[in-house]
């Protein structure tokens, strides 16, 4: 009979195998995830991102195969070439433990060293399913987070982040729409998401942007190969009153390959050579990152009725800001908007004078992009440049729109 029978079974019917990650030893400070520092030391040579998993993966299914005499070679160099990939080590222990007696079960480790290790064992054989599970249910070609309603040229690449599979996706922009180019394994905060209030330990959800590429030099070791920070809270988040800040996007300390899936701050994380890979790709500013409990495939075809109909909303906005109709532009706006903390009221004057400014001109956009959020609201961010006619430049404008039976209407305006 073969020796490790059991195991195979229970990958070959469940590939749910072992294996774990290497929790923090130390305790941080609260919000360690977002605490920059101005001391780190040179990172190493990094390896190409999704080399490793996709290596283990092939030793998954040389496993689920019973191949083990094949698999084992190239778990002993998997190891060998990232001896901090904690899952890749205990697959690799498991091995090992095969040549001399029967597999009792998975991550066959001695029993007090189990029960020391609860925990991190329990770790181990989460991050291992999530990431088969979401290399068994990839996306469909063609499909398209249901959030990317209009990209324009600006926006190059886009992210979209679904929590409940650990795994990032990495998309470009062409003229031919949206296209994967990669996903990835990821962490999230140790209490899961929707975040509301600074210190709970939660990932918040929405539409967000990249703001900015952080020097490496200037951060600890802690945060990998780099940090992408997001503009949480974004203004549908300040509208609803959640606070904190400082999420980011950033790689693993030198110990670790990769961290369990629920063990940030708040913050994602990814492999180093993931990271490093999406710094070098995405651009700041104008790279979405949508962040969802889990995302929503859809065909591109099946939001073009929706995106007919913010645009109709949208050009309504733009010609009534174009017919110097001071009470019909501010029709288009909730009661309860606000800029930048000025009320309705407040910044009444501001595009008093805009309008003014136009002197009978109309308005322009361009490079109109707009994505869509909705959980117990309807809200949409649209992006865009506004030109007054005959002018070559302008300012890029975000607003808020949120649908009040059905209308939509403005909560936020600013120029970023």
């Amino acid at each position: 009979m073969n020796r490790i029978a059991p195991a195979v079974l229970l990958i070959a019917l469940a590939l749910t195998l072992t294996p774990l990650a290497h929790a923090e030893k130390k305790k941080r400070k609260s919000r360690a995830d977002e605490t920059p520092s101005a001391s780190r030391k040179s990172a190493p040579e990094q390896p190409r991102e999704g080399e490793a998993e996709a290596r283990l993966i092939d030793i998954y299914k040389l496993i689920g195969q019973a191949r083990t005499r094949e698999a084992l070679p190239k778990a002993e160099a998997l190891v060998r070439d990232h001896p901090n990939f904690q899952l890749a080590q205990l697959i690799y222990g498991d091995l090992l433990t095969a040549q001399q007696r029967p597999l009792r079960m998975l991550g066959d480790v001695p029993e007090a060293t189990a029960k020391a290790a609860g925990p991190m064992l329990a770790d181990l054989r989460n991050e291992s399913q999530l990431r088969l599970q979401a290399l068994r249910e990839r996306p469909a070609q063609g499909l398209l987070p249901s959030q990317f309603l209009a990209l324009s040229s600006q926006n190059k690449h886009a992210i979209a982040v679904d929590a409940s599979k650990s795994r990032l996706y990495l998309f470009a922009n062409g003229p031919d729409g949206l296209k994967l180019m990669g996903d990835y394994y990821i962490s999230v905060g140790k209490s899961g998401t929707e975040k509301n209030t600074e210190g709970d330990l939660r990932t918040p959800l929405g539409v967000y942007f990249i703001t900015s590429n952080l020097d490496p030099k200037s951060l600890k070791d802690f945060y990998g190969s780099g940090a992408l920070p997001v503009n949480y809270p974004n203004q549908l988040d300040v509208k609803r009153g959640k606070t904190g800040g400082g999420i980011w996007l950033h790689g693993t300390p030198p110990q670790n390959f990769s961290r369990p899936p629920l063990s940030t701050d708040g913050c994602v994380v990814l492999a180093n050579p993931d990271l490093l890979h999406i710094i070098k790709t995405v651009e700041i500013r104008t790279t979405p990152v949508v962040i969802a409990q889990k995302i929503k495939w859809v065909a591109p075809q099946a939001v073009k009725m929706d995106s007919l109909l913010f645009e109709d909303a949208l050009n309504g906005w733009r010609a009534a800001k174009s017919s110097g109709d001071i009470g019909r532009l501010l029709s288009w706006y909730t009661t309860d908007f606000t800029s930048y903390g000025k009320t309705l009221a407040e910044w009444k004057p501001a595009v008093q004078s805009e309008v003014r400014q136009l002197g009978g001109r109309g308005v322009q956009l361009k490079d109109v992009s707009y994505l869509r959020w909705t959980d117990s609201n309807d809200t949409m961010v649209a992006t865009f440049g506004e030109l007054v006619q005959g002018a070559k430049t302008g300012r890029t404008k975000r607003q808020y729109w949120t649908r009040q039976g059905s209308q939509w209407k403005i909560f936020f305006e600013g120029v970023i």
